[in-house]
């Protein structure tokens, strides 16, 4: 029945003193406890939390009303409460301004700002403090990986800002966005796929982000709420936006490799708030050797592309088997002994040889020239057989989110108790796969189809002839301000998933990838300029290079030019050397473990579904590095976090804070 055209309103309800706050649980997704069914109308019963549909007569929630006694309901789409069954509106109410603010949490961008700074502990309806931003999510069965990466990505200070600022920027009528994500059971990046941005940073309203990236940035505002009722948040809402996204790829009850998952939801993310579909591969074509191919189409469209994307320079090297062919081989039997640059000798040999091949009339010759003809048939048929290797070499610029690497093989021999011996192994070795000058052999084909093509090539001879090896070799043009390292454990095979326990170490701070980057072409790094250099430039000089460089309050606060100097002096012997190198700091870690029973001799288990994951964030205003697994959060100290198990890593460019 359809609700009263013009219901009542009041300011004050008698019955507020009923409500139970403790019994209230707004991480769930809105659909009636009695038909099960989802509508832009459900209610919240304030007394004991249950979700109904609609306030009119005959409605759930108008029944249990009357059945149960109880009269405050919260609309959860537009925030508004209402006293059934009289019907009428409450309004102007401060005692409910903390419900209000637990069921839509919002920041401003001040307090945005301030998040980093943010020391003091928030306490929920239990007495339990926690710090805003480093708090609990709830394990939905097999969900960890999901709570690790979603950990991860909330202490990314552009991501994070971006979606705490764009859900809070909606209005209350509009709010229900945030809580009617799924009443739609299909995902919709598809329909902003073929949109057309206008400009780099073009990006969509939040009213029409896909129902992943509200629900993403819904639980983020979550997360960084301090108006918490509890200290734990359930991400019920966004597990169901990733399984109907994923068509069932991601789901509860099946583990994932985080890395994997990371990848699509940076994927979906960039789709959700209107990237454009593009990046990867920008230019392809086959070159000589020293040959470089430029390619300078770099598009961004979103906040993912904006921190994560990065450039990378791939050249491929395949060797290929095939045969010589019939018109090189005769090409080479016409051309030997002769000058390369006499074509015409050359022409007139392949017309006189063509000539020869046709006339095959018996007794047109004698019997001597007709076997001199068949022997040079039979010479010539053997060179066109002849198999001969072929090396192509084509160099591609491709954008990436982020890097794979590859982790040495773990080790063949046992300890005494039947388990693998641990190697440790330097972030700095694993990364020479990008050092610009190493090339990796790349599995070209899989074993079954390179024996049937082969099969085919001896019966037929290929045209473009098999694929021998294939090699390739990166060099980084750009690295981002965030840079996602994949550590690649997990190997699957028709039979098992095996897991590589190597220890890769890593600093924690100052990670200098200087090194590994290789400047686009006439992009050299800047240099430090020397106090005398500073010293000579004029007030405008002095200003340019502050704001080039994103210090613009230094160089709009400094009146005289003694104090602007000195400035100056301090920013390039503190701030901008780190500024030009590509050294960064740690941002999170996702680590994966496993029972120690797990990978012993006679043990058949899956390691990536009996493990674990972990991952660690850093409180920017204390420095105190936190462990975070599911529920649990725990201080831990950075010496531990080198040495563990590392799957994921996010690095921040150092005092990237100044510069974006």
């Amino acid at each position: 029945m359809m609700d009263d055209p013009q219901p009542p309103r009041a300011t004050s309800c008698p019955y507020l003193d009923t409500i139970d706050r403790t019994a209230l649980d707004f991480d769930f997704s809105p659909h009636c406890s009695v038909t099960l069914e989802s509508s832009p109308h459900i209610y919240a019963c304030l007394v004991c939390g249950k979700f109904f549909r609609g306030k009119g007569r005959q409605t759930p929630a108008y029944t249990h009303s009357v059945d149960a006694g109880h009269f405050v309901f919260l609309h959860l789409s537009n925030g508004s409460y209402w006293c059934l069954p009289d019907n009428y509106e409450i309004r102007h109410e401060p005692s409910l301004r903390d419900i209000s603010l637990a069921l839509h949490p919002r920041f401003t961008a001040e307090q945005v700002a301030q998040l980093d700074a943010q020391r003091e502990l928030a306490r929920d309806l239990f007495g339990r403090r926690y710090l805003p931003g480093f708090v609990g999510l709830n394990n939905l069965n097999k969900t960890d990986y999901l709570n690790c990466v979603v950990q991860a990505l909330a202490h990314v200070r552009p991501l994070r800002d971006f979606f705490l600022l764009a859900g809070s920027s909606a209005s209350t009528d509009n709010a229900r966005n945030d809580t009617s994500l799924h009443h739609d059971h299909q995902d919709v990046p598809s329909t902003h796929n073929k949109r057309k941005l206008p400009h780099r940073n073009a990006q969509l309203p939040y009213e029409e982000f896909s129902p992943l990236a509200k629900s993403f940035s819904l639980l983020l505002r979550n997360m960084w709420s301090p108006h918490r009722f509890k200290s734990n948040v359930d991400p019920h809402m966004l597990v169901q936006a990733v399984s109907v996204a994923s068509n069932k790829r991601f789901h509860v009850g099946k583990q994932a490799e985080a890395g994997e998952f990371l990848a699509w939801l940076l994927h979906q993310l960039h789709l959700g708030v209107g990237g454009q579909v593009g990046g990867g591969k920008r230019k392809k074509k086959k070159k000589k050797i020293n040959d470089v191919s430029n390619s300078d189409n770099g598009t961004g469209g979103s906040v993912i592309y904006d921190t994560f994307m990065g450039k990378v320079e791939v050249t491929t090297v395949v060797k290929r088997r095939t045969r010589r062919g019939h018109d090189d081989a005769l090409k080479m039997t016409t051309e030997g002994g002769r000058d390369g640059n006499d074509s015409t000798n050359n022409s007139s040999m392949l017309s006189k040889q063509e000539k020869d091949d046709e006339d095959d009339r018996a007794g047109s010759d004698d019997e001597e020239t007709i076997q001199q003809k068949q022997r040079k048939r039979e010479a010539l048929q053997s060179l066109a057989d002849e198999i001969i290797y072929v090396e192509d070499e084509t160099v591609t610029d491709m954008e990436f989110l982020q890097l794979t690497l590859d982790i040495p093989e773990k080790p063949l021999f046992k300890d005494q108790d039947g388990g693998l011996v641990i190697p440790q192994e330097p972030l700095v070795n694993v990364l020479r796969k990008f050092d610009g000058v190493s090339f990796c052999d790349v599995l070209a084909m899989q074993q079954q189809q390179q024996q049937k093509i082969a099969q085919e090539f001896d019966k037929t001879g290929s045209e473009g002839g098999i694929i021998v090896s294939k090699k390739r070799r990166y060099k980084l043009k750009k690295l981002p301000n965030y840079l996602i390292l994949h550590l690649n454990r997990f190997k699957h095979n028709n039979f098992t998933v095996e897991k590589n326990p190597t220890i890769v170490m890593f600093p924690v701070k100052n990670f200098d990838l200087s090194s590994y980057v290789f400047r686009e072409d006439g992009v050299s790094q800047e240099r430090v300029p020397s106090a005398e250099d500073v010293r000579q430039m004029t007030t405008k000089e002095l200003k340019h290079l502050l704001t080039k460089h994103g210090r613009q309050d230094l160089a709009q606060s400094s009146i005289e030019k003694e104090e602007l100097l000195q400035h100056c002096l301090d920013f390039i012997s503190t701030t901008l050397p780190d500024l030009l190198t590509d050294k960064y700091d740690l941002v999170a870690n996702i680590t994966h473990d496993i029972p120690a029973e797990v990978g012993r001799e006679g043990t058949q288990r899956n390691p990536l579904e009996e493990g674990s994951y972990r991952c660690h964030v850093q409180h920017k205003a204390t420095g105190q590095w936190y462990e975070v697994q599911d529920l649990n959060v725990t201080e831990t100290m950075p010496q531990l976090i080198g040495v563990s198990e590392s799957l994921l890593l996010i690095f921040e460019k150092k005092d990237v804070g100044g510069t974006v």
